[in-house]
């Protein structure tokens, strides 16, 4: 029988929502690209609305809904903000948030600052922005997740959440090993109501971000990735989007390492 119109089955997150900070540019933008490629809307959340455009563009060239919410997710007000996008009915309801921005402060050289060079109101920050920030978004879309009994949280975390790595400083560490224990214990709560919640650490992504550090640094990280090669942002997108389908039904509470072995 001749067929018409969108294949459903290739598009398995067609009519789902989902909202994914901070995907300006790099691996957020890969794991928006990576959702409307399998149906679904999206909402980004960033703090730089013109720094949007460009994956906002790329959604709808794809034929799905983008919207963009400016502001700062470190900023409790960003509650309000997405619970009132869910109720619009130019978006709708929240089925998918990926908790993507983050921010790691590096010093002249594109290298870790150490603890003794740390100031305490940029420690604050990177809490704030790496921690505090996930916790509002999903403090903003589980009121409406547990009224429907549906729902995937993805939290991005970091190798350097569970172990030590020459590339973090502490404040990021220790903010991405909070995140892990958040995913866990947010999973425990939810997992009554039928959300799952997990987590997935990268470990060294080729980006604009990480080739800051120089091509000799990312090449001794390189060589000592048992895969061979540093990681590309799809790696960590197709990771998120097994996370939040149907293949991965049974699982929560997990921090799924995208490392290339790195950290073994």
């Amino acid at each position: 029988m001749q067929t018409t119109g969108l294949r459903t089955d290739a598009l398995p997150f067609l009519g789902k929502h989902a909202i994914v900070t901070g995907a300006g540019r790099g691996i957020g933008q890969e794991i928006a690209l990576a959702l409307a490629k399998q149906g679904a809307d999206i909402c980004i959340v960033d703090r730089s609305t013109s720094a949007c455009q460009e994956t906002v563009a790329k959604i709808q060239a794809l034929g799905r809904v983008a919207r963009i919410i400016g502001g700062d997710t470190s900023d409790a007000a960003i509650i309000d903000e997405i619970q009132s996008l869910a109720s619009r009915d130019t978006f709708g309801p929240i089925d998918f948030l990926v908790n993507n921005a983050g921010i790691s402060p590096k010093n002249i050289d594109g290298r870790k600052r150490m603890i003794w060079e740390t100031d305490p109101a940029e420690w604050k920050h990177v809490v704030d922005v790496n921690l505090n920030g996930y916790f509002n978004t999903i403090r903003a879309v589980l009121p409406d997740m547990i009224q429907r009994k549906q729902g995937a949280i993805v939290n991005i975390s970091s190798l350097a959440g569970s172990r030590y790595t020459p590339i973090a400083g502490s404040a990021y560490a220790v903010s991405k090993g909070a995140v892990e224990a958040l995913t866990r214990q947010a999973a425990g709560e939810v997992a009554q109501h039928f959300i799952r919640v997990n987590g997935v650490a990268p470990g060294r992504i080729e980006s604009a971000m990480s080739a800051v550090a120089g091509a000799d640094f990312n090449e001794d990280i390189r060589k000592s990735t048992p895969l061979g090669r540093l990681g590309q942002p799809v790696d960590i997108a197709q990771a998120v989007v097994f996370l939040l389908s149907e293949h991965a039904s049974f699982i929560t509470g997990q921090t799924l390492v995208v490392s290339g072995g790195r950290g073994l």
